[in-house]
């Protein structure tokens, strides 16, 4: 843990809070057992019933049923733009996972986790950092999926999922740091954190909740926009190019300048006319994608 203590010293410019704050970090990565606190259950248990690979729908649906509102959002994810290509409208829970398949109910059932976290007790305070986190993993999530299906052979589903989880690393941080107040009255100390800390915390959790490999890695080294290797565009690829393109979307002046020497851009020829086109053409599927997961 001598990296880690290195950047507990770095990362607090001289705040007690800080340090004893990442003094607290380094301890819980050290167990090997990461978890976030106060997620809801219902993610835990649809991840719990998935893991099993001869599950059967009744049993999904059965789990997912004990979930009032989560089963709404079931629902209007199966009859949204993005997945609803036949216009046919679907009333039942059985029929809605069986339109969206298993990946995509276990994405909308941690999308919905992660948008009740501000409901928490434990959590008040920090209802707008938390509205603001999911606000950009549903829209990192619905272009991911959208830049999967466009320019890779990656499966959307794994895309969309990888771009809900790219901020949970963050998200970690944040609900620790509800205990720790006078944090957030430095600023700079606590992006320094996030900045220094997010990337392995996440990678720690997706492990701990057995996630599959490439979403751990693509979740891990997303930011790495000099990333190169050997094949084609994979899921790390994708989430890069997605965060990327959510995160400038409103300011499509500066797409261009911003795609310059990231090498999943240049893996997938994506340039300025490829980015307008994407969004002409999948401009519905991305908001509708967006508001059936919450936003």
């Amino acid at each position: 843990m001598a990296q880690n203590t290195a950047t507990a010293e770095s990362a607090g410019i001289g705040d007690p809070e800080a340090f004893a704050f990442v003094q607290a970090l380094a301890a819980e990565l050290s167990t090997g057992k990461v978890d976030l606190p106060s997620f809801p259950d219902i993610a835990m248990r649809v991840r719990q019933v998935l893991s099993d690979e001869n599950v059967k729908p009744e049993q999904v649906v059965r789990v997912v049923s004990s979930e009032p509102a989560l089963a709404a959002r079931l629902l209007q994810l199966a009859n949204s733009a993005a997945l609803n290509f036949s216009g046919k409208v679907v009333t039942d829970l059985r029929t809605a996972v069986a339109r969206m398949g298993f990946n995509m109910v276990r994405s909308a059932a941690i999308a919905f986790a992660m948008s009740q976290l501000k409901k928490v007790d434990a959590l008040k305070g920090l209802e707008e950092p938390l509205d603001a986190l999911w606000s950009r993993s549903a829209a990192v999530a619905a272009m991911s999926h959208a830049v999967a299906r466009r320019f890779s052979k990656v499966n959307p589903d794994t895309a969309l999922l990888a771009g809900l989880l790219h901020g949970i690393g963050q998200l970690y941080i944040l609900t620790r740091a509800a205990k720790h107040p006078k944090l957030f009255s430095n600023e700079a100390a606590y992006h320094n954190i996030v900045r220094d800390w997010h990337s392995s915390i996440a990678k720690a959790l997706l492990e701990n909740w057995e996630m599959a490999e490439e979403i751990v890695e693509a979740v891990g080294n997303y930011e790495d926009i000099g990333r190169t290797h050997i094949g084609p565009t994979d899921l790390t690829d994708v989430l890069t190019v997605g965060y990327l393109l959510a995160s400038y979307r409103d300011h499509p002046e500066t797409i261009e300048l911003n795609m310059e020497g990231v090498a999943a851009c240049a893996r997938m020829q994506l340039d300025r006319p490829a980015y307008d086109k994407l969004i002409q053409e999948s401009g519905e599927e991305i908001a509708a994608m967006q508001a059936a997961l919450g936003r």
